[in-house]
């Protein structure tokens, strides 16, 4: 199977779980799509006018999770960690059928969702693939937080740090190469909560899906999860795996260096919002070649098609 084309699954995948803020039972599938379809989420619940392009630019909202609708107002929300997993996977192309408004949350991670994608396998096309090459360097802030992309030659990084009050999260600090590091640690960390934030959730009807199952609650020095941590950097970790979903929502991947300190669903819309404001800042190519080089310039016979 050539790297260099696009792919989507092999075959249908299906998945029931519940919505971690919605608290409703919800049934998915991921089916296979032709090239340059991208990803597409259908509402199945609904008859008509049901299919919501995942793009930066139909971000409704971005409290607590990721949310996107179409110009009749239909939306998805908590498509991040299954946008994620596409992203990590290299799956160009798909359509996501749901019959709820939200993406089930599984296990708080990823996990389950690659484990499946991983059974079925990938089916590639004779397509080239595309990307999103930055050209510039691109910063976003909001008093002390910050998220940037600089331009790269031959890496997709993500460089994240959180800071916390709490003494158990404290602060953390992850780099992972997209391309090249093995993504099973980022896509297998949960999200998580501070145990006194619950009744804030819940105030704002948020939340009411959310159980040590599907999430990490830390109370004080202590995790309540009774299996404790998957691994030391999860809370890190896990704000990787959101900002990778929340990237591909760019439509392809992206060739750059990005850092980020205290960011998080908005932050990252904001920048991609950015980026795309101003044709100088980005080039998308379709790549051309024999196999997977280690320098996109020397290697990759690179075509700008806008």
């Amino acid at each position: 199977m050539s790297i260099l084309t696009q792919k989507t699954i092999a075959k249908k995948i299906s998945f029931s779980g519940i919505g971690i803020h919605t608290g409703e039972n919800v049934n998915l599938n991921i089916i296979p799509a032709s090239p340059n379809s991208g990803i597409i989420f259908k509402r199945v619940d609904l008859k008509q006018n049901n299919l919501i392009f995942a793009n930066y630019a139909n971000v409704e909202d971005t409290t607590l999770c990721t949310t996107i609708s179409n110009s009749y107002k239909i939306k998805v929300s908590t498509i991040e960690h299954l946008m994620g997993a596409l992203y990590g996977m290299g799956v160009d192309n798909a359509i996501i059928e749901l019959d709820s408004q939200e993406v089930p949350i599984m296990d708080g991670s990823a996990k389950i969702f690659v484990e499946k994608i991983k059974q079925v396998g990938l089916k590639s096309s004779d397509q080239p693939i595309k990307i999103i090459k930055i050209n510039k360097f691109i910063k976003f802030e909001e008093k002390d937080k910050f998220i940037s992309l600089d331009k790269s030659n031959i890496t997709s990084d993500i460089e994240f740090e959180i800071k916390y009050k709490n003494k158990f999260i404290k602060t953390q600090k992850n780099k992972v190469n997209i391309l090249e590091d093995n993504l099973d640690i980022v896509f297998n960390s949960r999200t998580f909560c501070l145990y006194e934030d619950i009744e804030k959730l819940k105030k704002m009807n948020l939340g009411r899906g959310g159980s040590l199952e599907n999430a990490v609650v830390i109370k004080d020095d202590k995790i309540l999860n009774p299996g404790g941590l998957r691994n030391n950097l999860e809370f890190v970790n896990h704000k990787i795996l959101d900002c990778m979903g929340d990237l591909f929502l760019s439509g392809y991947k992206i060739i750059g260096a990005l850092k980020c300190s205290q960011g998080g669903h908005y932050l990252t819309n904001k920048l991609l919002k950015k980026v795309f404001s101003d044709k100088e800042n980005y080039s998308l190519v379709e790549i051309k070649g024999k196999q997977l080089p280690h320098n996109l310039e020397n290697y990759f016979n690179l075509k700008s098609i806008a």
